[in-house]
C-alpha cells in the first residue's frame, strides 16, 4: 500500500479573540503550538508532500499567516490561498473559512494566483480570474467589506438607529440585508434546507422557549424549509441565540413580516403569543451535521448530550468543501 504524506492543519480563534494584523498574533500563547509545527518545519529530514490548512476568515490578515507563508516557501512548497463557503458547492449553509493548500513542487498550481485570496474554487476562477480574488495589498480594506455583505448589521436596541442610510423595515434589518437575504433564496445552484431536514424529530425539544423569543425576536435570523440558506453554527447554539446561527421556522404559510409588524408596540403576552405562531425551533444537531456534509450513518455516541454535540459541531468543518480541496491537492 503507498502512503502519501499530508498535514492537515485547523486553527480557529484569530478574528474573535486577537487584534488582526498586529504583531500581537503571533506572541500570544495559543499561537505556541502552530508556531512549534512553523518551526520543525524546515527542519525535517523529509518533508510532507501536502498541507492543506483551515482557519477562521481573519486569518488571512494576521502576522502569523505571513510567517506560515515564508517557511513554507522556504521550504519549497508551492501554495495557494482561499476564502470559500459551502454556498460554492450549492450547500445552504454561509460558513467563510480561510484554507490555504501547498504542494512539495517547484511547477505552481495551474490556478494559482500569486499574492491573492482566491473566492472560489479553481474550475471557476480560470473564467473570472479576478472577480474572485482579493489582492493581497488591499487585503485588510477587502476583508471589511465583505465582512460588511456577509453579516447582518444589526442594533443592539430596538430604540437604537442602526448607521447607514437605509431605512429599517423589522427585525431590525435594513432593506439591503433584506434583499440580500431575498437573493440567496432565489439563487437556484443552492439546495433548499428541506434537503437537510431530518423527518421524525420530537419538535418540542426544539421549540424555543416563550421567553427567548420575547427577548431576542428582533436578532434571530429566521429562515424556512423553503429558503437556500442559512447562517454559520457555532459552538453556542442551542445556548445563545444572538449570532450563534438561523432557527427554523416550521410554519411556512405565516408571513414573517405580518407577525413582526407593530410588534415593538404590543404587550409582552401579545408579542409572545405573535411569534408562538411561526413556531420556530432549533436546527437539531444531526441536521447541521448534514449540512456540513456527515454522512447519513454520521452519529454521535449515545451519552452526548444535545449541548455537546452542538458545540462538537459548532468547531467542525465543511467536509465537502475540505474534500474538494484535497481533490485539488492531489490532482
Amino acid at each position: 500500500m503507498k502512503y502519501t504524506s499530508i498535514i492537515f492543519l485547523t486553527h480557529s480563534y484569530w478574528p474573535r479573540q486577537l487584534k488582526i494584523g498586529l504583531q500581537g498574533d503571533v506572541t500570544d500563547p495559543r499561537t505556541n503550538s502552530f508556531l512549534h509545527i512553523l518551526d520543525i518545519l524546515p527542519r525535517l529530514q523529509k518533508l510532507p508532500k501536502y498541507i492543506l490548512l483551515e482557519n477562521v476568515k481573519g486569518f488571512e490578515v494576521s502576522s502569523t499567516r505571513d510567517l506560515l507563508i515564508q517557511t513554507i516557501g522556504n521550504c519549497g512548497f508551492q501554495y495557494q490561498e482561499f476564502l470559500l463557503s459551502p454556498t460554492s458547492l450549492g450547500i445552504p449553509n454561509s460558513r467563510l473559512r480561510y484554507f490555504l493548500i501547498a504542494k512539495l513542487q517547484s511547477v505552481p498550481f495551474p490556478f494559482q494566483a500569486p499574492g491573492q485570496v482566491l473566492m472560489e474554487f479553481p474550475q471557476t476562477e480560470s473564467e473570472h480570474p479576478q472577480k474572485h480574488a482579493i489582492d493581497a495589498e488591499n487585503k485588510t480594506e477587502e476583508k471589511k467589506i465583505e465582512e460588511k455583505k456577509v453579516e447582518p448589521n444589526i442594533c443592539s436596541d430596538s430604540s437604537t438607529q442602526c448607521s447607514g442610510k437605509e431605512a429599517i423595515l423589522f427585525k431590525l434589518e435594513t432593506a439591503g440585508e433584506i434583499d440580500r437575504k431575498r437573493q440567496q433564496d432565489s439563487d437556484l445552484s443552492v439546495r433548499m434546507l428541506r434537503d437537510f431536514l431530518e423527518d421524525d424529530i420530537d419538535m418540542n425539544s426544539y421549540f424555543l422557549p416563550p421567553k427567548s423569543l420575547l427577548r431576542y425576536a428582533l436578532l434571530l435570523d429566521i429562515v424556512k424549509p423553503t429558503s437556500r440558506r442559512s447562517t454559520c453554527f457555532t459552538k453556542g447554539y442551542g445556548r445563545y441565540l444572538e449570532g450563534t446561527g438561523s432557527v427554523l421556522q416550521t410554519t411556512e404559510d405565516v408571513q414573517i413580516e405580518n407577525i413582526y409588524k407593530s410588534l415593538t408596540n404590543l404587550s409582552q403576552e401579545e408579542k409572545i403569543t405573535r411569534l408562538l405562531m411561526l413556531q420556530l425551533r432549533f436546527f437539531t444537531p444531526k441536521e447541521i451535521a448534514n449540512l456540513l456534509g456527515f454522512p447519513p450513518e454520521f452519529g454521535f455516541p449515545e451519552k452526548t448530550t444535545v449541548k455537546q454535540r452542538y458545540r462538537l459541531l459548532g468547531n467542525s468543518l465543511n467536509v465537502h468543501v475540505v474534500a474538494q480541496l484535497i481533490k485539488i491537492l492531489c490532482e
